[in-house]
């Protein structure tokens, strides 16, 4: 019996489609994202890039269509369990220590039980700004937290938003390192981009978004 017909995809998107205002924004969209697998999603502002990962995240109604995790309808639940979603915005409390927002996060969402948030910090290259304020750190280190937080998720599936935003090139190698690693233990990632940078060393396949319609 093929592999296929046991292991459902670990996303798996038929005819999804959303508008804004009566216009259409993107879809029908049918995709699968199998595990170790990550997904490019291409395009120009506009084509609804953020809209789609805020979809699949449970932060957007869709207008149609159909959204499976692990073979089970994507619910609130389902969505909990297995998401972890980055977006534009750091999603940090400000007044807030980096160790703080990291306990909080992880509270909220749950963490790998053998990953420590020291070792989620220096993993990230922040060791030494545990007791540091949200506010007080850079856009670049922001995003680092928000990584870290990645790392301590127990959620397989990955969605990524420009996740290359505010960083140097070695925050860029960072974020290719922790989807490498996450493809290689089983995870699956989206990752949203301008395509200014190259994918990271792994299994990848690629959705461009245009003019609300996909070519994959």
């Amino acid at each position: 019996m093929p592999a296929s017909a046991t292991i459902p995809a670990l996303l798996s998107v038929r005819g999804l489609a959303f508008a804004r205002n009566e216009q259409p924004v993107f879809g029908p969209l049918a995709f699968d994202v199998e595990p170790g697998e990550a997904l490019l999603v291409q395009g120009d502002n506009g084509t609804g890039k953020t809209t789609l990962l805020r979809v699949l995240a449970g932060l957007l109604r869709a207008e149609a269509g159909e959204v499976r995790i692990s073979g089970t309808e994507a619910d609130h639940g389902a969505r909990s369990r297995h998401v972890a979603y980055l977006g534009h915005l750091p999603a940090l409390k400000a007044d807030l220590s980096a160790e703080q927002n990291l306990r909080f996060l992880c509270g909220l969402h749950g963490a790998r039980p053998e990953r420590r948030i020291d070792a989620a910090m220096a993993r990230v290259g922040l060791a030494g700004h545990d007791d540091a304020l949200a506010r007080q750190l850079s856009a670049g280190q922001k995003k680092r937290l928000s990584l870290a937080r990645l790392w301590l998720s127990p959620a397989p599936l990955w969605l990524l938003d420009e996740p290359y935003a505010n960083l140097d090139l070695d925050g860029i190698a960072l974020v290719n390192a922790l989807v490498s690693e996450h493809l290689a233990e089983g995870g699956a990632a989206l990752v949203t981009t301008h395509g200014a940078y190259a994918a990271p060393p792994v299994r990848t396949r690629m959705l461009q978004l245009s003019n609300a319609r996909v070519d994959a």
